[in-house]
């Protein structure tokens, strides 16, 4: 985008996980190239420290719209009214293109411009990963409306090839989303004190597809703690409790940065996990990686981290502890953690995703899109 013709984007998050995070940064990254950035936040409100961090982003405007977050709502009718709401925004807030971050919203007629919708998760890959049965009807509606905003939108992007796999996959869709890799600014922070080794994990511990409950199992059997940073209780009332991580509650950006400047390994059991900022974190920091081996953690830290079969307590417990007790092994496994993770920086997100902002905008609609729908 040129400086003479600026662009204004409307772009949806929530305050929950990752998304928040990827908004962000995106809208970050975008401004040097003349994007202005509105932030319409749906579901909980943001936390203090969140609120902080938008006002540190330039171009960045704030909304908190108050509207249900699509995977917390209690019917459809709930979310397309979303997307009709978010529609008369675009409007009045002069978007030139709307950047979801939910695909239901976009299933609701009306938007005055195009839809771009980026693929972050989903209730029908979440199932297929952690529970692999039926879906019970709570879920089959929701995966209902997901499929129908993936039809309706415009393009859809997915940050890694795997999921965009998975994506078109579960929801037959005629493509797959194009791959944007996702992106984090790298935190500049003080190490913790840290008198002995240590690991350490970082995320949503209720969610099951996070898989904390394997890195629980693993820390009983590890002679020094496995912190873990994170809430235990998820907005939809899900709860989680462990008897052996060293749990250190909900924390903010800068005071995950503190952790794990001071190069814990870092592991990540998750069953399923379409990105995985928290290990790019990690990687960012020089952290070795002990990661689930799954086909989104191969595709993105292959020959950069260690690999563990899912669910295996013992034998993640195992790979950190031989991680500990060889510190060669363990900066080499930082060092190249730290070089994958320059693969993933900011201004390549913002220059991938301004290819696709200009081909909606110059009307090359993904066949995946409106047209298709039709």
């Amino acid at each position: 985008m040129s400086d003479a013709r600026r662009l204004r984007l409307l772009m949806t998050a929530d305050a929950v996980g990752g998304v928040w995070t990827y908004a962000l940064d995106l809208a970050g990254a975008l401004a040097p190239h003349g994007v202005e950035t509105v932030l319409a936040v749906m579901g909980p409100r943001p936390a203090p420290d969140q609120r902080a961090a938008a006002q540190r982003v330039p171009g960045l405007r704030l909304l908190e719209t108050d509207l249900p977050l699509e995977w917390l709502a209690g019917s459809a009718a709930e979310v397309l009214g979303s997307g009709q709401a978010l529609a008369r925004l675009a409007q009045q807030t002069g978007a030139d293109l709307v950047h979801l971050n939910a695909p239901g919203p976009a299933a609701a007629a009306g938007f005055p411009v195009p839809v771009l919708v980026a693929c972050h998760s989903c209730l029908a890959t979440w199932w297929q990963a952690v529970r692999g049965s039926e879906m019970p009807a709570d879920f089959r509606w929701r995966a209902e409306l997901t499929a129908r905003g993936y039809r309706a939108a415009d393009l859809l992007v997915a940050p890694s090839a795997a999921f965009a796999a998975a994506t078109r996959a579960a929801y037959r869709l005629p493509a797959a989303p194009i791959v944007v890799p996702n992106a984090r600014q790298p935190a500049v922070a003080s190490a913790m004190d840290a008198a002995q080794p240590f690991a350490f994990t970082a995320g949503r511990l209720w969610d099951e597809g996070k898989d904390a409950a394997t890195l629980d199992r693993a820390a009983a059997l590890l002679p020094f703690p496995l912190m873990a940073a994170g809430p235990l209780e998820g907005p939809h009332g899900a709860q989680a409790a462990f008897a052996h991580l060293r749990r250190l509650g909900r924390l903010s950006t800068m005071e995950v940065a503190a952790w794990l400047a001071a190069r814990p390994i870092f592991a990540s059991a998750a069953r399923y996990e379409p990105f995985g900022l928290t290990v790019l974190e990690a990687a960012q920091a020089g952290c070795a990686l002990v990661l689930a081996d799954t086909p989104v953690f191969r595709e993105l830290w292959a020959d950069a981290a260690v690999f563990v079969p899912p669910g295996d307590a013992p034998a993640f417990a195992d790979a950190i502890h031989r991680l500990a007790m060889d510190g060669e092994r363990r900066r080499a496994l930082g060092v190249a953690a730290g070089e994958r993770a320059r693969h993933y920086g900011p201004e390549a997100q913002a220059q991938a995703m301004l290819a696709a902002y200009r081909r909606l905008l110059q009307g090359a609609h993904h066949q995946t899109g409106r047209d298709a729908a039709a």
